[in-house]
């Protein structure tokens, strides 16, 4: 494939098609009469849920490499964007029309060096987002970062954000000082054991760690879903040891069990490296 030349395309036509008959499913079982019992009495409210549980599943896909399952998630994400747009059309709101042509004319409109010839900007993309902002009366630095968000997330955006106008520390190792002064903070409230002063305390600690994560140039949600995944391979490997003896985690002491943590730690780091 030369340098300039692009994959090929699929058949418009069809994947029009095929929107057109996945908004004809869900018009069928929202139908008051014939349609489906559940489907009939979702709201936006009931099935929004659904929509981050899909977009997970999308992402665990990706980080798996698992190309066989992604069509199948990507399209339970896409069922949830169907659902949302057909519930709007019943009340006269918006339609799944709607939908695609806001989302067209945005990218349309953030993109002026592709679809107007302009030089590319930078910058332009956030001023974009910021005009945007301002045009639905969304004011201040923090504006459009949605409360809704994963904690995790949206303390990274809201870290980023600050730091566009200079409210951010220097360098990784200030954050590093700021963590130790927090869970200094965190040590000092445990002897008291006030549930809501801990809360407080330990979520100082998640934010700054955030940001420490923000700053090295790293996705916090990214390395917690690594520390995850460590954290569930060290433990299945200890069952997976345990059980050739029949034994379980719990028949151990604690310090059999750190023992064996260990012991699973450095044997996976060793298969980790090709031993």
């Amino acid at each position: 494939m030369s340098r300039n030349s692009h994959p090929a395309a699929s058949d418009p036509s069809d994947s029009a098609a095929q929107l057109e008959r996945l908004i004809g499913i869900m018009i069928r079982l929202r139908d008051p009469e014939t349609g489906c019992a559940w489907d009939r009495v979702q709201t936006h409210e009931t099935i929004a849920p659904f929509a981050i549980e899909e977009a997970y599943e999308v992402m665990d896909s990706i980080a798996r490499e698992d190309w066989e399952s992604l069509p199948d998630e990507l399209g339970d994400l896409l069922l949830q964007v169907v659902y949302q747009a057909r519930i709007a059309e019943e009340s006269g709101r918006f339609s799944f029309a709607d939908v695609a042509r806001m989302i067209g004319d945005k990218m349309v409109r953030r993109h002026p060096h592709v679809f107007a010839g302009e030089t590319l900007d930078a910058d332009l993309w956030e001023r974009n987002k910021q005009a945007e902002r301002n045009a639905r009366s969304e004011h201040g630095i923090l504006a459009g970062i949605a409360p809704a968000l994963p904690a995790l997330i949206r303390a990274e955006k809201l870290g980023k954000r600050a730091a566009r106008v200079g409210f951010d520390w220097d360098t990784p190792e200030e954050v590093l000082e700021k963590i130790n002064e927090e869970l200094g903070e965190v040590r000092a409230e445990l002897p008291g054991g006030d549930k809501a002063r801990l809360e407080d305390e330990i979520g100082d600690v998640l934010f700054t760690v955030a940001c420490l994560a923000r700053k090295l140039g790293l996705d916090p949600e990214a390395c917690l879903r690594q520390g995850n995944a460590k954290f569930t391979r060290r433990i299945e490997t200890m069952e997976a040891v345990l059980a050739e003896s029949g034994n379980t985690l719990s028949d151990l002491d604690l310090a059999a069990q750190e023992a064996l943590w260990r012991e699973v730690k450095i044997r996976l780091a060793a298969l980790a490296q090709g031993h």
